[in-house]
């Protein structure tokens, strides 16, 4: 079964980012088991503020799962990424990853790459960034798996990277990799402007999706654009999807309005 989930940043420089809770996780757990979600997504700026949490205990007293842990801090505060050509940065990238990596797996939950990727550029041309996006993909996702959860990559839409941004582009990636424990993110607000059928590219991705960011056209709660939820759900179920669908959205008109929205339109969906 499809499991809900709502996002919740720490990340002060991501204050005006696309997350439906923001600064405070205990006031955002709560609000999420309120609502009957399933889990809460987290994005912090460093591992060591993810240990810092009482993380165990507020989502034990709520009910809750940690779906998954972003690592968009490194290039959001940092400005670090896999394909940067600089062979120090590039490490201190991996080395952000692995940390987000170690600090999620205890509760079973996967670290994203989305922002960290990077992209090819007038120094680091499309083959040159491209091999060394798969190099980071190799290490952590073995990483990953030695920590017993998968690593999720993240297909953007061209205005955020131009590497992988559709989802076939993500799977041919994944295919050159010889660890399999790396997922696709199939992220609707991302899709909607380079899928010609959202739908489809699910279906074709198959079961190597294995996160889901469940958001609307406008990147606003689900519910509040243009996108038709009933064949992108109906392509989840026929690929047997059973991961979370996670709320990654801008909390407009607010935060509790966004999450109240996003469990309603999920629950017309999926339930």
């Amino acid at each position: 079964m499809i499991k809900s989930a709502v996002t919740i940043s720490i990340v002060e420089e991501a204050r005006s980012g696309p997350f439906v809770f923001h600064d405070d996780v205990a006031a955002g757990c709560q609000k999420a088991a309120e609502l009957g979600f399933d889990a809460v997504e987290l994005f912090a700026p460093s591992a060591d503020a993810i240990n810092a949490l009482p993380l165990s205990a507020l989502l034990e007293k709520h009910g809750l799962k940690l779906a998954a842990v972003g690592t968009g801090a490194g290039m959001v505060i940092h400005g670090l990424h896999l394909c940067d050509q600089d062979v120090d940065r590039r490490q201190l990238a991996q080395e952000f990853i692995r940390g987000i990596i170690d600090a999620g797996a205890p509760f079973g939950a996967p670290a994203i790459i989305g922002s960290m990727q990077g992209r090819w550029d007038e120094t680091t041309d499309q083959s040159a960034a491209t091999s060394l996006l798969r190099e980071g993909l190799e290490l952590l996702g073995s990483h990953a798996a030695e920590q017993g959860v998968p690593l999720i990559y993240e297909p953007l839409n061209r205005y955020e990277t131009n590497l992988a941004t559709t989802m076939q582009q993500g799977v041919t990636l994944l295919k050159s990799l010889t660890v399999d424990n790396v997922v696709l993110l199939a992220d609707l607000f991302h899709m909607n402007i380079e899928e010609s059928s959202i739908a489809d590219a699910i279906r074709a991705a198959d079961s190597r999706i294995g996160h889901v960011h469940f958001v609307d056209s406008n990147r606003q709660a689900a519910g509040r654009g243009h996108m038709d939820y009933a064949p992108i759900a109906a392509a989840l179920l026929d690929i047997h999807y059973d991961g979370f669908a996670s709320a990654e959205a801008f909390p407009i008109p607010d935060s509790n309005e966004a999450a109240r929205q996003t469990i309603e339109t999920f629950r017309a969906a999926f339930r």
